[in-house]
């Protein structure tokens, strides 16, 4: 954490802000390439690693616009709930960490992939995929470690804590990379072996860049001197009476004795004092007089 602090203080300045906003515009961008011509980006953009060392660097970028969704054949409904997620979580997490903090991690996540590519390459001789399909998600384990309350749709109706749909979550994941590296082990045919073995990778990888950087900073939270203010006004009120509700959700209108877990906040950019639950804290509209 102390190694964290001291890049933020040299190279905070230089952070990206809403840095999600750039990175959806992106995936849109592959999308795009994908439904012209599905080919173009294996041929041209791709992380192949051969192609690299014959001077194609810009492969080093371009990999993360691969549009898993899409070329998985889930369609376009499924991919823009996927990039309305990923903004979602991807904002909710810069603005708990901070912007420096978040850029950090997502471009911890790209070297990453980059340096097990080039690790597999030598091993194998050969280039596999290895996109930021799994950076991404990782993403929710993060956002399910800071707001382990908040609460998802499934199947757009039944309300389900998003700690508990990490732990489904985790258990998948745990079966995908035995089940991938049990495949490598039979395979007989040596690409396929190597491309489960790619796939594996991936995965530990994307775990890898969540337990570092979030083990390093779960204690750290952001917060101004106006929000402490404020916590520390309402911890005042608390404790001279217990019976009287003293925080309410301006969206749902949710209090404290609703639920002893429900935390809230004051939302900085609406004008007045509205006090939102932290499900509708980085989703609300803001207020403007």
């Amino acid at each position: 954490m102390k190694f964290i602090n001291k890049l933020e203080k040299k190279f905070g300045r230089y952070a990206i802000h809403d840095l999600m906003k750039y990175i959806i515009t992106l995936y849109v961008l592959g999308a795009l390439v994908y439904l012209i011509n599905p080919y173009f980006y294996d041929a041209y953009l791709s992380l192949d690693i051969g192609k690299v060392f014959q001077g194609q660097i810009w492969r080093l970028v371009t990999f993360i616009i691969y549009p898993a969704t899409l070329s998985g054949g889930l369609g376009i409904f499924f991919f823009a709930i996927e990039m309305y997620l990923y903004y979602m979580i991807g904002r909710s997490l810069e603005n708990a960490w901070g912007a420096f903090r978040f850029n950090l991690y997502y471009l911890s996540g790209i070297l990453f992939n980059i340096v097990a590519a080039v690790i597999l390459y030598f091993i194998v001789g050969g280039s596999y995929p290895m996109g930021l399909t799994f950076i991404n998600r990782s993403m929710f384990f993060a956002f399910a470690a800071i707001f382990p309350n908040v609460q998802f749709l499934l199947f757009f109706v039944l309300p389900v804590k998003v700690k508990h749909l990490a732990y489904i979550y985790a258990a998948i994941i745990g079966y995908d990379i035995f089940k991938y590296v049990r495949y490598a082990i039979s395979a007989t045919n040596p690409f396929y072996r190597n491309f489960y073995l790619a796939m594996a990778i991936s995965i530990i990888v994307a775990l890898l860049n969540f337990v570092i950087f979030f083990l390093a900073t779960r204690n750290y939270r952001r917060i101004s001197p106006a929000a402490q203010k404020r916590r520390r006004t309402y911890q005042k009120q608390v404790n001279r009476s217990k019976t009287i509700t003293r925080h309410k959700c301006a969206v749902c209108g949710r209090t404290e004795k609703d639920d002893e877990n429900l935390e809230f906040r004051f939302c900085s950019k609406c004008d007045g004092n509205y006090e939102y639950c932290m499900e509708h804290l980085f989703t609300h509209t803001h207020v403007k007089k």
